[in-house]
C-alpha cells in the first residue's frame, strides 16, 4: 500500500474564536519527519476591525523551529529577539525556538483592511543537539525559496531538499517541505528521498494511486514507496517529510526529548521568566490548566 493512514483534521480553537484544521499530532502517528505540529488555518474571511481577541497573544515556544506560510491574508510577527514581520503569502518566516522564545501573531492587516486568512502553521522538531541552540529569527522570500513551473504545476520549496532544488532556509535536520498548485488532471510524483513523507490537500481534491483526499486530509505515505498525486481539480496540496528525529514530547507549546525539560519551560514560564517581545508585552497567554 502506498498510503499507511488518512490524517483528517480536527477543529480547534485558539482563543477568541479563531478556530483552525489540527492535523499532527495525531494519537496515532505523532510525527512526519522532523514535523510534529501542523494546522490549517481557514480559509477565513475577516472584517476591518475584527477584535483583538481574535490574535494569538505572545506565548513561547522551546526545542523546536516554526513556520507559518500563508496562501492570503498577512500576519505581524513580533519575538522576543526584538523582530517584527509582516508575513505574506509565498513568504517564509522560520523561527527557531532553542532553548526559549517568545512572540505573538497579531491580525493587524485584516483589522485594518479585511483578509482573506488562509494558511498552514507547522513546527519542527530540533534534534537533540540543537535544542538548546540560542534562538533566531529568519525571513526568506523570492530566490531563497526555489520555483518551478511545468506540467500544469506550480511548485515552491519552502525548506530543505527535494527534486534536485536546495532552500535557502537553515534547517538542522534532513526534510522537505513544498507548496504545489496544481491544475486539473496535473499529476506529479513525489520524492522519495526520505523514509518518512506526507501528502496534504489545503484546497481542491487530489488523488494518490486510488485513494481520493479532500481538502482537511493528510496522507501519510508507507515507507519510501512511490506514490503519484493526481489533481482532480484545481488543487493547493502541501508535500512534506523527512528523516525521522527520535521520540519527541510535547507540553503546550514546548518541545523536547526531555520531560524533565518540559517542566522546566512551564515552571520559567508560569514565573515570568521568559522575556516578552519588546513591541507587544502589554499581556500573554497563561500556561492553560489542561495541559498540568
Amino acid at each position: 500500500m502506498t498510503i499507511e493512514r488518512i490524517i483528517d483534521k480536527r477543529e480547534r480553537d485558539l482563543g477568541g474564536g479563531f478556530v483552525v484544521g489540527r492535523v499532527l499530532p495525531f494519537h496515532a502517528r505523532r510525527m512526519v519527519g522532523p514535523f510534529i505540529f501542523f494546522d490549517h488555518l481557514g480559509p477565513l474571511d475577516l472584517a476591518p476591525g475584527i477584535p483583538r481577541e481574535l490574535d494569538v497573544r505572545p506565548h513561547p515556544h522551546i526545542g523546536l523551529s516554526t513556520v507559518t506560510y500563508l496562501y492570503t491574508g498577512q500576519i505581524t510577527h513580533r519575538d522576543s529577539l526584538g523582530f517584527e514581520q509582516e508575513i505574506r503569502p509565498g513568504e517564509v518566516n522560520w523561527m527557531v525556538a532553542g532553548s526559549g522564545i517568545t512572540h505573538s501573531e497579531r491580525l493587524e492587516y485584516a483589522r485594518a483592511h479585511g483578509a482573506n486568512m488562509h494558511g498552514i502553521q507547522a513546527w519542527v522538531a530540533l534534534p537533540v543537539e540543537a535544542e538548546e541552540n540560542d534562538p533566531s529569527f529568519h525571513h526568506h522570500a523570492g530566490a531563497d525559496l526555489p520555483e518551478w513551473d511545468e506540467h500544469g504545476v506550480k511548485g515552491r520549496l519552502i525548506a530543505g531538499e527535494a527534486d534536485g532544488l536546495s532552500s535557502r532556509v537553515t534547517v538542522h535536520s534532513p526534510l522537505f517541505y513544498q507548496h504545489w498548485e496544481m491544475q486539473a488532471g496535473a499529476r506529479r510524483s513525489v520524492t522519495t528521498a526520505y523514509p518518512e513523507r506526507a501528502v496534504y490537500c489545503a484546497a481542491g481534491q487530489i488523488k494518490i494511486g486510488g485513494t481520493v483526499l479532500g481538502a482537511g486530509q493528510m496522507a501519510v505515505l508507507n515507507g519510501r514507496d512511490g506514490a503519484d498525486v493526481t489533481a482532480n481539480q484545481p488543487s493547493t496540496v502541501m508535500v512534506l517529510g523527512g528523516e525521522p528525529i527520535g521520540e519527541r514530547f510535547l507540553l503546550w507549546n514546548f518541545v523536547s526529548s526531555s520531560k524533565d525539560r518540559l517542566e522546566q519551560a512551564r515552571e520559567d514560564w508560569t514565573a515570568g521568566r521568559m522575556k516578552l517581545p519588546d513591541a507587544d508585552h502589554a499581556e500573554s497567554i497563561p500556561f492553560p490548566e489542561v495541559a498540568k
